[in-house]
């Protein structure tokens, strides 16, 4: 069993790095969600992380600012494939299914971080996350029983999102950060923080496991949605474009909930 730690060691400094990258990329995304919502974005603008990147890249040294976002996803990366070999921080962190949760958020911290290094290095990375959905599923489609391993992954996706809500309503992140010396507001508002970061999280998740299920019961690729169009799709709803502000609120609460992660997460 390993030890919780809040201290300044390797694994921490990294662990902190890749924690704050998750942050600005959620609040980034979350803005231009909100732009998306009230119709001020740019054109072509998207609502997901090559947005956000491309958002990043049109500022003052821009191309440091990506190869930076680029760095912190290694460090995340690094950190949950520590936890998979090593096992994570508290009283259960050796447990297989701990181990084995670690090493999944290792392989998809790891892609994503390729990606915007690829992006960074000006080789690729620039997709749309909507388009690369919709080629990984068209692509799955084609194998041998391609609609029943499609609509599985939809299913835990959405089953996902839905775990995610759940534990965000349930505050179960309490138990990884070390505040008991925050004066007791500072607690509350950062359990605001990732209550209200985690159900937004889970609710665009779930939505797009959905429209995962939905392309392989019709055979189309073209119905699987990223998370740009999977935010579109709030405003589709009766709530309209209001639905999309708070979903995107949501998002930058949860950038928000990461960088106080970054502060207070056992390690």
């Amino acid at each position: 069993m390993r030890t919780a730690s809040q201290g300044g060691t390797a694994r921490g400094v990294v662990a902190r790095c890749g924690l704050v990258t998750r942050g600005l990329l959620y609040v980034l995304i979350g803005v231009i969600a909100v732009r998306v919502a009230f119709g001020e974005s740019h054109g072509g603008e998207e609502a997901d992380r090559t947005g956000a990147l491309q958002e990043l890249a049109g500022k003052p040294f821009g191309g440091v600012l990506v190869w930076a976002v680029g760095i912190g996803l290694v460090c995340m990366t690094l950190w949950r494939l520590s936890e998979a070999v090593l096992g994570a921080a508290g009283p259960d962190g050796d447990k297989a299914g701990k181990r084995l949760a670690a090493a999944g958020r290792a392989v998809f911290y790891g892609t994503v971080a390729f990606s915007v290094l690829s992006f960074a290095a000006g080789s690729g990375g620039g997709q749309s996350g909507d388009q690369r959905s919709r080629d990984v599923t068209a692509r799955a489609l084609e194998l041998p029983g391609g609609p029943w391993w499609v609509g599985a992954a939809g299913v835990g996706i959405a089953i996902g999102g839905v775990v995610i809500a759940v534990q965000a309503a349930r505050r179960t992140f309490r138990k990884h950060l070390a505040m008991e010396r925050q004066p007791e507001g500072v607690r509350k508002a950062v359990e605001i923080l990732g209550v209200g970061g985690g159900l937004a999280r889970g609710a665009v998740f779930a939505a797009a496991g959905a429209f995962v299920v939905h392309a392989a019961l019709r055979y189309d690729p073209a119905q699987v949605k990223g998370v740009d169009d999977t935010l579109r799709s709030f405003t589709q709803t009766p709530a309209g474009p209001w639905l999309l502000v708070v979903v995107a609120a949501g998002f930058v609460l949860f950038g928000l909930f990461s960088w106080a992660m970054a502060c207070w997460r056992r390690i």
